[in-house]
């Protein structure tokens, strides 16, 4: 059974910082690409960045580039998303996933097998 946990949101002022952790298991994760979306109330599902497992590639969202940093520790099977000088509009509930075929990372929600619970980011202005 395959489980990604995500953790680290919370309330946060503009212009402030979050690290969001995501934890899987399950599976050997050193083949398959990891993605971060978020869904904002209201508003569908949206991508925030992808990386290859080997982390040779990655993609961001043009809102968060410059701001946003994917990494991953592949002892720990975790994928991290360090988020820097938040605003407002990055208000949403977080989410990890990762395809089930070997592939680059993809900006498709459809693309994605399997999602941890998401944890929720609050940028208050």
């Amino acid at each position: 059974q395959v489980q990604l946990v995500e953790s680290g949101g919370g309330l946060v002022q503009a212009g402030g910082s979050l690290r969001l952790s995501c934890a899987a298991s399950g599976r050997t994760f050193s083949t398959y690409p990891m993605g971060w979306f978020r869904q904002a109330p209201g508003k569908e599902r949206e991508f925030v960045v992808g990386i290859r497992w080997s982390g040779s590639m990655t993609y961001y969202r043009d809102s968060v580039k410059g701001r946003f940093t994917i990494s991953r520790d592949v002892a720990k099977n975790t994928v991290y998303l360090q988020m820097n000088s938040l605003r407002p509009e990055d208000t949403a509930v977080y989410y990890c996933a990762q395809r089930g075929s070997i592939g680059p990372p993809s900006r498709d929600v459809h693309d994605y097998d399997y999602w941890g619970q998401g944890t929720q980011v609050t940028v208050s202005s």
